[in-house]
């Protein structure tokens, strides 16, 4: 299996150097087949915990620790999928990814340096957005699986076979339906510097309470999702429609009132990040039909917020 680790540091070790360096491939992968930055550095942690269990003399007959390292890795979070549609069916409310912030909008840069900031472990791409990790939550596990590792990592099907414990055939056939899940969720694509915009002018009309102005920045079927994992108050049910949605935006507006709005990153992509008094409360994803939005995830739940209140 190929590799794409990135060299850090170089400790004395140099068996501990090769391997702490497959670090970020793996957290980038892990973070893409679960949708929670916490879930993948546990995952890490535990591929670790299995690598310095073996003896000397197994791991130095490994030929790739860096494909070793993300095998282990894929077949954790493939049984951490397997066990999370159950945990997520007692989730109080709508259960939406984990967002990342940018690099550089990252709580100022924490004490700790750049290690302790997510956008330095995930690469923040098309494959990270909030649409696109939507869109895996209604895979299979093992569909999952098999379009990250190889329409996204580019692992050959024989690969992602063994981790799978599918025939390469099947995969191919795993990864072909997962393509279409996608082609099916996409809309017709807004060009990046256009998403700003309309983020831009949401946030304006959001400020000034404007609810026609919000009505004809949403799409008429738009829907809203908000995820406060039962720690903070948050709308049990998606919102739909464009006019019910700029209401409910407007009456959030009211009830916290000082509330400051600011566009950031969000998973690669224009968002919001709603403040009260400095500390972040919510998090805000969107995805876009043309010049309109048609979908916005908003993320209350605490646990879910660390890397963007962290200082």
């Amino acid at each position: 299996m190929t590799s794409t680790s990135e060299p850090g540091d170089a400790p004395l070790d140099p068996d501990l150097s090769a391997i702490t360096s497959e670090r970020r491939q793996l957290i980038n992968v892990a973070y893409r087949l679960l949708g929670s930055l916490a879930e993948a550095e546990d995952v890490v942690q535990e591929t670790y915990a299995r690598w310095y269990a073996m003896s000397p003399q197994q791991r130095e007959a490994v030929e790739s620790p860096g494909a070793w390292l993300t095998k282990v890795a894929s077949r954790v979070c493939l049984d951490v999928l397997r066990s999370a549609g159950v945990r997520r069916e007692r989730y109080v409310g709508e259960w939406v990814p984990e967002p990342l912030p940018d690099r550089t909008e990252w709580a100022n840069g924490p004490a700790g340096g750049a290690t302790a900031d997510p956008a330095d472990r995930v690469t923040l791409d098309e494959s990270v957005s909030m649409a696109f990790l939507v869109v895996l939550e209604s895979m299979t596990p093992a569909q999952r699986v098999t379009f990250i590792l190889h329409d996204v990592f580019r692992y050959s099907f024989a690969e992602v076979a063994e981790i799978v414990g599918r025939t390469p055939a099947a995969c191919r056939r795993l990864a072909s339906s997962a393509r279409g899940r996608l082609r099916e969720s996409q809309a017709t694509a807004t060009p990046a510097d256009r998403r700003a915009g309309i983020v831009r002018d949401f946030k304006r009309a959001w400020e000034a309470k404007d609810i026609d102005a919000l009505v004809g920045i949403l799409d008429p079927d738009a829907t809203a999702v908000g995820d406060g994992g039962g720690l903070v108050s948050a709308h049990l049910h998606p919102v739909r429609g464009g006019e019910r949605i700029a209401r409910y935006f407007v009456e959030l507006a009211d009830k916290a009132p000082g509330l400051t709005i600011l566009e950031r990153t969000v998973n690669g992509q224009p968002g919001l990040v709603v403040q009260q008094d400095g500390v972040t409360g919510t998090v805000v994803a969107f995805d876009f039909t043309g010049d309109r939005i048609s979908r916005i995830w908003g993320v209350r739940n605490p646990e879910k917020l660390r890397p963007w209140t962290a200082c």
